[in-house]
């Protein structure tokens, strides 16, 4: 038979794709999960059942948070990175890590093809793709539903006539969860103007009184929640607990699709946000002005690089190269206040803190220079400008 992997899901286009491919065109079907935080252990043994009823040969979950984390989440925190001023890429972050654990999977087990349940007016089929043709160019790529143009209402009639009588109801609102957010999406989202209600967001109010946080930051990771030591992974999950609670993180992205359309989705995403927002500050005090702007544009452009699925393009490395070597003196504690629907950044204590009161106070005292010097120096700083107003200023 003809081997092949299914990047399986569980939901009602992977399910189709298990049973239409196994069945219709004889392919030795082996569905694989890739977890990068969006599964507890009881949903992965219900998707494994699904997919062996199916008719998929073998299903296999593969734990890979802590590669997403390693490979990608650290360098969003490092670059700052939230796309168009606002989403942190929590799903189209996790994409990435999971097309390479799946086409190196493929390869493993010497598969010939590799299917995903992707249409054709989305964002993932373009990185999966790509990140399947680039790895493993040899192995042939199959989309039944963006290949057919399949309407829900068409898969689910097909599993039907073959004895599969799952509930497929539509939710009203589709939520991908994962390490690094949760994705909302509703008929609201598919509007410019209305907003989500309180009501579809997975997290709800439930603390109102306010709860300070410490977190503390070793070379640009998060190493610790309030005194406590712990890995990356676990305090990222932690903080996301303690937050969520404030129904913090809640907001929706307005941005463009990699296939030119615009697009809107809601997030919840606490943890990234308050992270990210804590990392920055840190940085604002350790980094020097030329670190800060460098940074700016080259996070910026890593995300949009990896939004759009070129990981594997060479200047990535490039990127997290340069991006590593800016966190040698970001390291020390920030100080949080959590509110309902909201979060305050006090302030912060490290030892590497620039604004330090050896040279002076801002706006109040300065001990390194003279006055003389301070006059000497804007003097010479306005000459570019007295030069250009006598060029040209009569003629302005």
């Amino acid at each position: 038979m003809k081997k092949l992997v299914l990047a399986y899901s569980g939901g009602l286009d992977t399910s189709y794709c298990a049973k239409y491919l196994s069945q219709e065109e004889g392919f030795d079907v082996h569905a694989v999960s890739v977890n990068t935080g969006g599964f507890s252990k009881e949903e992965i043994a219900s998707i494994e059942e699904k997919a062996i009823q199916l008719g998929a040969s073998s299903y296999t979950s593969i734990d890979a948070v802590q590669t997403f984390y390693d490979k990608v989440v650290k360098y969003l925190i490092f670059g700052n990175v939230l796309k168009n001023n606002t989403y942190p890429l929590s799903v189209s972050a996790e994409r990435i890590v999971q097309a390479i654990e799946i086409v190196t999977y493929a390869k493993k087990i010497g598969a010939n093809y590799i299917a995903h349940g992707s249409t054709g007016a989305g964002n993932d089929q373009v990185r999966f793709d790509m990140i399947f043709q680039i790895i493993a160019p040899e192995i042939e790529i199959i989309t039944p539903i963006r290949d057919n143009k399949l309407a829900r209402e068409a898969e689910i009639e097909y599993l039907k006539q073959n004895g599969v009588d799952y509930p497929w109801e539509k939710a009203k609102y589709s939520i991908n969860r994962g390490l690094w957010g949760t994705s909302v999406g509703g008929e609201e989202t598919l509007t410019s103007q209305k907003a989500l209600p309180d009501s579809a967001y997975p997290s709800q109010l439930q603390e109102k009184e306010p709860t300070d946080v410490t977190l503390t930051f070793e070379k640009g990771e998060l190493v610790a929640i309030d005194g406590v030591k712990n890995g990356p992974v676990a305090n990222i999950e932690k903080l996301e607990a303690m937050a969520s609670k404030y129904a913090i993180g809640r907001d929706i992205h307005v941005g463009d699709t990699i296939i030119g359309t615009k697009g809107r989705v809601g997030f919840e995403a606490a943890a990234a946000l308050i992270i990210i927002k804590a990392h920055h500050l840190l940085e604002k005090h350790t980094l020097s002005k030329w670190q800060q702007f460098q940074k700016e544009q080259q996070g910026n452009f890593y995300g949009m690089l990896l939004h759009e699925g070129n990981y594997l393009d060479a200047v990535m490395r490039n990127i997290e190269t340069f991006l590593t070597d800016t966190q040698k003196n970001v390291s020390g504690d920030v100080f949080i206040s959590l509110y309902p629907f909201q979060f305050r950044l006090n302030g912060i204590s490290s030892k590497h803190d620039l604004m330090t009161d050896a040279f002076g106070s801002y706006g109040e005292v300065n001990k390194g220079w003279s006055a003389d010097d301070a006059k000497g120096f804007i003097k010479i700083l306005s000459n570019s400008g007295k030069i250009y107003n006598h060029v040209n200023g009569q003629n302005e």
